[in-house]
């Protein structure tokens, strides 16, 4: 399963490549076109707009499983192990909450989605709007997986804080150390 989990996520990270590759080359061929030829192509804007759509929704699914989210983690860090598993507990569920709305209203707009036909391109938007469906049920499953793991005690008081320290944390933490040493 582990290795089923992980190709689905490098399909993510490969698509989400792709759209951003797409969206360069159609605004950058649109605008050599438009300014060296007096031309375009009008299916581009509309087609760059709807990958840029997916980008998001799928960048989303993937940060949320790297735990690349932007986060503080100043009071959380400072909190005793209950504290910390209560305030795991409290986000995982309103994430889930926000993804169980996320759903509900794609459902919601999905008959009106399936009528309303792009202007170009022609087809129906809820091939663009029902990545809602995908990216609120695979984030969903993240919630409730990382609720099961909480509520089973296999989870260890690190990963109740949920921030990854970026890089440049890092760098200047070494050089602050290095510093230190020095004096």
């Amino acid at each position: 399963m582990p290795t089923l989990i992980n190709a689905f996520f490098k399909l993510l990270e490969f698509l989400v490549v792709t759209c951003l590759v797409a969206m360069v080359i159609m605004v950058f061929g649109n605008v050599v076109l438009r300014y060296g030829f007096n031309s375009g192509i009008s299916i581009s804007d509309e087609m760059s707009r709807y990958c840029f759509i997916w980008l998001t929704y799928l960048g989303a699914m993937v940060a949320m499983r790297e735990r690349g989210h932007l986060g503080v983690d100043t009071l959380v860090r400072r909190l005793s192990l209950r504290g910390k598993q209560l305030c795991f507990f409290l986000s995982e569920v309103l994430m889930l909450g926000c993804n169980v709305l996320f759903f509900w209203g794609t459902w919601k707009m999905h008959d009106l989605q399936v009528t309303n036909i792009s202007v170009v391109v022609g087809i129906p938007m809820i091939w663009i709007y029902g990545i809602g469906y995908v990216t609120a049920s695979v984030m969903g499953v993240m919630n409730v997986h990382k609720l099961v793991l909480l509520l089973t005690g296999r989870l260890a008081e690190s990963d109740l804080v949920m921030v990854v320290e970026s890089e440049d944390t890092v760098v200047l933490d070494d050089v602050a150390t290095q510093a230190r040493g020095r004096t």
